[in-house]
């Protein structure tokens, strides 16, 4: 049996799971599904078309499935789709897509998205993220698995992180940040790989001296960027993640590449 306060506002057509507990003074849309054994602990407001995954835990005062912060949104029914198992902490706020792009947007299983953390419409987030404090994307980023974003950091609108990428707290994103990368900075630079996730993550030693050697040649080795970039087309082969770094450089993107400062990959 789901508990539900006798303060909260449950809209008919709402579909609610078993064992779901809405806490008081929480509102639920018209539109909105909540998985099983979903917790809104209180003052929650979840709108818009919505669906929540199984198991999630909404902290006070979050605002999930708001309109886009859009100035061209006509009020489409447009959606947000939420993983199982989030954690959604205080006043977080997750809107829902637009017609300008897929009208989704999406948040993989088992976030963890800490206070005040914004998630704009048409992200399409992994699966295993960590948002700090304030941490904000802006429309049409897609993040990867395993993420981590510091607290106070903001990604700019059709930004790419890959796959277990970590963003320092107070660093500013500008552009694409590679897979395994270590950003930081006011305006964010690639200060090398996120060595503490791959171990995490069960890397060998031998994998990260390959990755590692393979990074120094693509971001510090002579001559231009785009000269380097194709002589490590060979190394795809040497370690899976090799591969995926120079996949995902070579997708389509709106964003130029996160770099290293200074030296010759400013001719990049």
């Amino acid at each position: 049996m789901s508990r539900i306060d006798p303060t909260a506002r449950v809209e008919d057509g709402a579909v609610i799971g078993e064992s779901v507990e809405i806490g008081p003074f929480c509102t639920v849309g018209p539109h909105v599904v909540l998985g099983p054994n979903c917790r809104l602990i209180s003052h929650v407001s979840v709108t818009g078309h919505t669906t929540i995954g199984a198991g999630c835990t909404i902290y006070p005062f979050a605002a999930l499935g708001g309109a886009p912060q859009d100035m061209g949104y006509g009020n489409e029914p447009t959606r947000l789709e939420i993983g199982e198992g989030c954690t959604i902490r205080e006043s977080v706020t997750m809107n829902v897509g637009s017609p300008k792009d897929v009208g989704v947007t999406r948040i993989g299983a088992r976030g963890f998205f800490m206070s005040y953390s914004h998630v704009g419409h048409d992200c399409q987030v992994g699966d295993d993220v960590v948002f700090a404090n304030s941490a904000t994307l802006g429309g049409h980023c897609k993040i990867g698995d395993f993420v981590y974003i510091g607290g106070l950091s903001a990604v700019h609108q059709f930004a790419r992180i890959g796959r277990q990428a970590m963003i320092g707290g107070l660093t500013g994103i500008r552009g694409d940040v590679i897979p395994y990368g270590f950003v930081n900075g006011q305006h964010g630079h690639l200060e090398g790989l996120n060595v503490v996730g791959m171990r995490r993550r069960k890397f060998t030693r031998e994998r990260l001296a390959r990755v590692r050697t393979f990074y120094q040649e693509l971001f510090y080795g002579p001559g231009l960027f785009a000269d380097r970039l194709q002589r490590v087309q060979s190394r795809a082969s040497d370690d899976p993640a090799i591969a995926e770094i120079l996949t995902f450089i070579g997708a389509d993107k709106h964003r130029p590449l996160c770099l290293p400062e200074g030296g010759a990959n400013k001719s990049a």
